[in-house]
């Protein structure tokens, strides 16, 4: 029976050298599923549907099949592409097509524009419901019209940034995306929310997931070299620098597309979209928050100050009394 039991000893050694292998020599195999799944973060007003919404418009003129997809409560993803108008919103939809008894198809929550399908998850009413909620509700819907079924060649997703609960987590919890791609500006607000992002990314790849952030674009760039800085900090590349340029407000703001070949600013979103392509998924190094802060001069973040502990005194003011210790003690012996 003695010579029945198989020899380990070299299986043995062969999971500790894979154990020790160092993860950077380690070369990425090609990706064999076709759909590229991107979720885009930021902090909310920091350009994520303006840049979403001509990134979307480029790649579809480079010949691209594009889904875009909000997942802002706000619903604001895909406004500038459609000139301003509102999207009739999956979850809003799908409560009334219910009480209609009626199903919800495809051509009630999905528009074309300029090659680009986009729709809106949308959310509850202010104070009525959870946002994080109606996203994973809104991710149900699709997958009962079939979403793993279309064919696309990239699937844009935009998430809120500044809320970290499950639902605006879930592209980096559960593995529904491939890599993430920030936009952050020079300033500590969006880049704090961008290291939050790269600290759920780091904190999901311990539990074995694979998301990996792709990069981070610079949007309204005025040139001060912060959110430059915290890329490197973080170990993600630059995708893209989009200027802080009175032309581009102007046409933002009155709905009109320039990632287009007929814009002057065409060639920077035809970049951007050969960047978002072929960058790779990495784990990032998030910054802890004294890190972040030392990105920025020390004049403007409140560098030198201390801690001053507060006292039982300075909390009752005017009440304010000795309070007799219940402490024994014991006379020495």
């Amino acid at each position: 029976m003695k010579d029945d039991v198989p020899n380990l000893k070299d299986f043995d050694q062969r999971l500790r050298d894979e154990a020790n292998e160092d993860l950077a020599d380690v070369i990425p195999a090609e990706a064999t599923k076709k759909t590229q799944i991107i979720a885009i973060y930021g902090k909310g007003g920091i350009g994520k549907s303006f840049t979403l919404a001509n990134l979307s418009h480029m790649m579809a003129e480079q010949g691209k099949r594009v889904l875009l997809i909000g997942c802002d409560p706000k619903s604001d993803t895909t406004s500038l592409l459609f000139g301003g108008k509102a999207c009739p919103t999956i979850i809003e939809t799908s409560t009334q097509k219910k009480l209609a008894g009626e199903e919800v198809k495809i051509g009630d929550v999905c528009f074309k524009r300029g090659g680009v399908f986009a729709m809106e998850l949308g959310g509850p009413e202010v104070g009525r419901g959870c946002g994080g909620r109606g996203i994973i509700h809104g991710f149900e819907l699709l997958e009962k019209l079939g979403f793993h079924d279309w064919d696309f060649d990239y699937v844009l997703l935009d998430f809120l940034g500044d809320v970290v609960c499950g639902g605006f987590g879930l592209p980096i919890a559960r593995d529904m995306a491939q890599k993430v791609i920030l936009v952050g500006s020079n300033d500590l607000q969006s880049l704090y929310v961008a290291n939050n992002v790269c600290s759920a990314v780091e904190y999901f790849r311990k539990l074995g997931g694979n998301v990996g952030v792709a990069g981070l674009v610079i949007n309204k760039d005025d040139g001060s070299g912060e959110a430059q800085a915290f890329a490197e900090a973080v170990n993600i590349p630059v995708l893209a620098s989009i200027p802080q340029d009175d032309d581009l407000r102007k046409k933002s703001a009155n709905y009109q597309i320039v990632g287009t070949d007929a814009s002057p600013w065409g060639a920077l979103f035809a970049e951007l979209g050969m960047n978002v392509a072929k960058a790779p998924p990495v784990r990032p190094a998030p910054l802890s928050q004294d890190g972040l802060l030392e990105l920025f001069d020390g004049s403007e973040t409140g560098a030198g100050i201390t801690l001053e502990p507060a006292t039982d005194t300075d909390m009752r003011g005017k009440n304010a009394a000795p309070k007799e210790t219940l402490e024994v003690i014991y006379d020495d012996a």
